[in-house]
């Protein structure tokens, strides 16, 4: 076992909280700043599976570049790649992937598998509490992630251990809304659990805690958190290409229109990452469980997983030439994160290819080997040195919006076009043609 994890128990717990020791099961985006803060106050485990993530992290990087390497050295937290290397908890929390399959269906493995993993873990003289942060639709924790764990431990849920509920709500590259500094809704199956639950993530959050009425509503509320911003971008999605076919810019209906007290400033754009754009499609797969066909939030699915084809096409429609030489500058789901989780810019750059177009993609955060793995994309770091037919700004990295007009410039070829998706060049003339959302 290693040395670091047998001697957990060395580290002052919180008496007042009656946690002798937390696992944090799974270190990726949510994970592992939540275990970072945890280990201020509990002696803590982070467990993944992943023995590179794991190796990574006790070498002192984080390479999701939520936990900056001095925060990680300084930090109390220790390691697991195996369960075994653990030794029994009090509390459990499970922040593991809940992605969507090739059909948009909920894919629940890992999940699943966490919540066995668990099972085998839990020390039921302990009366252990497993909290499941994983994003998922209302019902999964109590009706399928308590039977998996009952039925790993032979325990009986409410007897030997309890459950709750607290929804993630990591904005990866967001410093200002961090897990230390948040709301948190906490739930749990009974009254007793729910204070139990407060009572840790109190510890954790200078926002405090808000108590859910259920397991079930913490569920829905982060469902609904993510749906709703899913709809109003969609509807902006829709009105730019409404406005596009009048030869106006959304930039600059926006601009008018949030002069109104009341206005909700929504803006266009893809809709990729692990949540936006995935947790829609669990509470539409839920509606259909229970016989409820959704209309809204499928149309608004509809319509942002179109926006990169319709972007590609658009552009390939304006410039009206074959063989184009496009550079795409930005393929992350957002700016200034490595995050490639569901990015949209890789379906964009699949529709120029389609048209026939040559594609050359570059980003400063991005992983060049995750990159060709999941898209089937080349990162390359020379470039920024060449002229294009059709340069899109697809993610607005600090990178990019730094550059001077004279180097962005150089990259579009005179009779060339400048496509600027954010629409963060607005105002800005360097001598080429440009055109925005």
């Amino acid at each position: 076992m290693d040395a670091r994890i047998a001697d957990l128990r060395s580290v002052p717990a919180a008496a007042e909280v009656a946690v002798q020791s937390v696992v944090v099961v799974g270190l990726g985006y949510v994970g592992l700043p939540l275990a970072v803060a945890l280990a201020k106050s509990f002696p803590t485990v982070g467990l993944d599976i992943d023995e590179s993530r794991i190796a990574e992290l006790k070498a002192g990087h984080d390479r999701t570049d939520e936990i900056d390497d001095a925060r990680l050295a300084a930090s109390q937290l220790q390691y697991a790649a195996k369960a075994d290397a653990c030794t029994a908890a009090d509390v459990y929390i499970v922040t593991v992937p809940t992605p969507v399959d090739e059909r948009n269906r909920p894919d629940l493995r890992a999940l699943l598998s966490a919540s066995e993993m668990v099972g085998k873990m839990l020390d039921g003289s302990r009366k252990p509490l497993i909290i499941f942060e994983s994003t998922v639709y209302p019902g999964v924790t109590e009706e399928l992630c308590v039977p998996a764990m009952e039925q790993a431990s032979g325990l009986i849920w409410k007897e030997d251990f309890f459950v709750g509920y607290s929804p993630e709500r990591i904005n990866p590259g967001d410093r200002e809304h961090t897990v230390d500094r948040i709301i948190k809704v906490v739930s749990g199956d009974c009254p007793e659990t729910t204070d139990r639950v407060s009572k840790i993530y109190e510890r954790v959050t200078t926002g405090g805690t808000f108590r859910a009425a259920s397991i079930k509503a913490a569920e829905g509320a982060k469902a609904i958190e993510n749906a709703q911003r899913d709809v109003n971008i969609a509807f902006m999605n829709e009105a730019t290409r409404i406005f596009q076919k009048l030869g106006v810019s959304i930039w600059d209906v926006i601009d008018a229109a949030k002069t109104k007290w009341n206005f909700l400033p929504f803006t266009p754009g893809l809709v990729g990452g692990h949540c936006i754009g995935v947790d829609p499609y669990y509470l539409s797969h839920r509606a259909i469980e229970l016989g409820h066909l959704p209309e809204v939030i499928p149309a608004a699915r509809s319509v942002n997983d179109d926006m990169a084809r319709w972007i590609a096409d658009t552009l390939h429609l304006t410039l009206k030439r074959r063989s184009l030489r496009v550079l795409i500058l930005g393929v992350t789901f957002k700016e200034d994160v490595p995050d490639l989780r569901n990015s949209k810019v890789g379906d964009i750059v699949k529709r120029f290819w389609f048209h026939g177009h040559s594609v050359t993609v570059h980003d400063p955060h991005a992983d060049a080997a995750e990159a060709e793995r999941d898209y089937g994309v080349h990162l390359d770091p020379e470039a920024l040195d060449r002229k294009y037919d059709l340069v899109v700004a697809a993610v607005s990295h600090r990178f990019y919006r730094e550059m001077d007009d004279a180097t962005l410039a150089g990259l579009v070829e005179e009779d060339g076009l400048f496509a600027d998706v954010k629409g963060v060049f607005r105002g800005r003339d360097f001598g080429r043609s440009m055109w925005t959302l």
